[in-house]
């Protein structure tokens, strides 16, 4: 199989879809692999890298997308991508449709087939591809939190793990998920008192029982919720519904019980955000206010650690790459039901169901598409 990987044009996004040593990889297994010049430069990643694993350097995104069977990317295509992609032809990145009715349009008019890393699913019930980047952004959200809450930045002036004889700052995670637990992690690392909402009541209980009370566990409710949202200096919005828009769990209304200065970061973003007030910001111009308090809404936060992030990505896509190069994906597909899961637009048909009931689409079940 020929595959390609074009250099992202996202804002401020220097991951790339591929390391050289997933390129070498893929090489291994009998494929050929094109790479745009300067894909992967900007994090350590440069071209005579790739050329020495094997890859054939290509100075134009539109060459490598008319030619490669397999288009292996980070994020989203943007307009002038999608526009780009043909009939057969497979599209492997994060799309999150749900809340992106332009790009949807874009593939499902273009014929491709849209495998999405963030429904790929495992064993376990997780989303192995999302994990890594989730782990990335749940991490890096107490990090834009506390630098958001700097004086300087527009801030409260909070500093969150506190210093001896002044009580720390009060962080609220909402979700218990990947991105969640990350996030408490850090700022109880940080120092800062933490509280963790969720509506599992068994990972509650894990929580609770891994960080033996250190993490405060509540049962979310919008009363906890505006409870929370009067003590805290950072709200961590961190609750996803898998391939489905976000919901909202803060309105506008709701900010008035927060103290002036206090910040929201918006880890769902992707997915539409969990704040009625958010909208997608970029590492350029992260933050904005809304009646006092600070918005973080960056949707490709991950991009911003772009060398751990991509390292981190190749490591847990590159199997189903290789099962996508080696078998054709038909093949694949019907043979692995977790990989199955990840596509979302196949041949102008909507295969994930959360994508089509939010997006007002006919839903048509993967296997049903792939026989037809």
């Amino acid at each position: 199989m020929l595959i390609g990987v074009p250099k992202e044009i996202k804002n401020h996004e220097y991951r790339v879809g591929l390391t050289p040593g997933g390129v070498k990889e893929l090489i291994k297994h009998g494929h050929q692999v094109m790479v745009q010049t300067q894909a992967g430069s900007a994090i350590g990643f440069a071209d005579d890298q790739y050329i020495a694993a094997g890859a054939q350097m290509i100075n134009e995104a539109s060459e490598i997308f008319a030619k490669a069977d397999m288009i292996i990317k980070v994020k989203e295509p943007q307009p002038v991508e999608y526009r780009m992609l043909r009939p057969g032809q497979i599209l492997y990145t994060y799309l999150h449709l749900a809340p992106d009715p332009e790009q949807t349009k874009g593939l499902i008019d273009s014929g491709c087939v849209a495998i999405a890393y963030e429904t790929v699913t495992d064993d376990r019930g997780g989303l192995p591809l999302l994990a890594p980047m989730s782990e990335v952004a749940g991490r890096m959200s107490i990090q834009a939190a506390a630098r958001a809450l700097e004086k300087s930045q527009g801030g409260s002036g909070v500093l969150l793990g506190g210093v001896p004889g002044v009580a720390p700052g009060h962080v609220t995670v909402i979700g218990g998920g990947v991105v969640g637990l990350n996030a408490a992690r850090m700022a109880m690392g940080l120092g800062a008192e933490v509280s963790i909402l969720d509506r599992s009541l068994p990972r509650l209980k894990e929580i609770d029982n891994l960080y033996e009370g250190r993490i405060k566990t509540l049962y979310s409710t919008q009363d906890v919720i505006e409870n929370e949202l009067r003590i805290a200096d950072a709200v961590i919005g961190a609750v996803l519904i898998p391939g489905a828009a976000a919901p909202k769990l803060v309105n506008q209304a709701m900010l008035k019980l927060m103290k002036p200065g206090s910040v929201l970061v918006d880890v769902a973003i992707d997915q539409g955000g969990c704040f009625e007030t958010s909208r997608p910001t970029t590492h350029e111009n992260p933050t904005y206010v809304v009646d006092g308090i600070t918005h973080y809404c960056v949707a490709n936060m991950p991009g911003g650690v772009a060398r751990t992030s991509t390292m981190a990505l190749t490591n847990a896509t590159l199997p189903f790459a290789v099962a996508l190069a080696n078998k054709g994906y038909k093949q694949a597909l019907k043979d692995d039901a977790h990989l199955r899961n990840g596509l979302n637009v196949y041949q102008g048909k909507i295969t994930y169901e959360a994508v089509a009931r939010d997006l007002g689409y006919t839903y048509v079940p993967s296997l049903t598409a792939l026989n037809d």
